[in-house]
């Protein structure tokens, strides 16, 4: 269609040859784009105007914020303690389950096509899920705040590490694998001593890092009632104690380096 209503240009070469050049796709491409980015602000109600005359609010705001309230430290390390069990505990369950959940998802391992289809389904359905919505469910079904926010964590985690790994085990040398079966292995046992070996380093690395993932998701499931120090952040924001949500983000910046710091030094000894 692009090329009838813009036609190709003929370049004639010096042997008196004449070919056709395809015109470039980029400026319907960019007319395309500045089309959707106009009713995309229509829609939102987005203003340059606002947003220059509110601007000042915002350097307001991170000014409070820089002169933490350190009174309230004291307030903030059972919220953030809760948070960290969450993470904790969400991302090792999540990890356990993600590695069966993997092995079924996986079509060189696993022969029949409706168990690996219905594997791959729900794992891509658990990850399309937000986190935040997952956590609101589990508070509306559990009624506890913690509990809520650990299985919104343990699935996101069963999503995210279960899909990694199943690539993973799809993409190994399956040579190992065979020889094992020929002599008389079954096909769980060929996977324990083949294809685990294979897999365990990336599989360690992606579990801690998706924990420091979930470390940082958890401090905003307070949000939806999940509990943990996105409690503290919702309710210092709705009094407009900035220089107490300064503290919070302090402690949660320097928690979050901590176990980053960590996990970035364990995930290099594995890879």
């Amino acid at each position: 269609m692009y090329d009838k209503i813009f036609p190709p240009k003929k370049i004639e070469l010096s042997n008196g040859k004449v070919v056709l050049e395809k015109r470039s796709r980029t400026p319907l491409i960019l007319l395309l784009v500045i089309i959707a980015v106009y009713y995309a602000a229509q829609i939102t109600g987005f203003s340059f105007e606002i947003l220059f005359k509110r601007i000042y609010q915002f350097f307001i705001i991170i000014s409070e914020m820089l002169k933490p309230n350190w009174g309230y430290i004291d307030g903030i390390w059972p919220e953030l303690m809760s948070t960290l069990k969450m993470s904790l505990f969400g991302s090792v369950a999540g990890a356990i389950i993600a590695l069966p959940a993997a092995l079924l998802a996986s079509a060189n391992i696993i022969k029949n096509k409706v168990i690996v289809s219905i594997c791959k389904t729900v794992l891509s359905l658990l990850r399309t899920m937000p986190t935040l919505v997952t956590a609101l469910i589990a508070t509306y079904v559990f009624s506890l705040p913690a509990t809520a926010g650990t299985i919104a964590i343990f699935l996101f985690t069963i999503s995210y590490v279960g899909k990694l790994m199943y690539e993973a085990i799809e993409n190994v040398d399956m040579g190992a694998f065979e020889a094992m079966e020929s002599i008389g292995m079954t096909r769980i046992e060929a996977f324990r001593y083949a294809i685990i070996p294979q897999i365990l380093p990336g599989y360690l690395s992606t579990s801690l890092f998706c924990f420091e993932g979930n470390v940082r998701y958890a401090a905003i499931l307070g949000y939806v009632g999940a509990g943990g120090i996105g409690k503290l952040i919702n309710e210092t924001i709705g009094w407009r104690d900035y220089s107490s949500l300064g503290m919070i983000v302090l402690m949660l910046v320097i928690t979050v380096y901590t176990i980053e710091t960590i996990s970035e030094h364990f995930r290099k000894k594995l890879i």
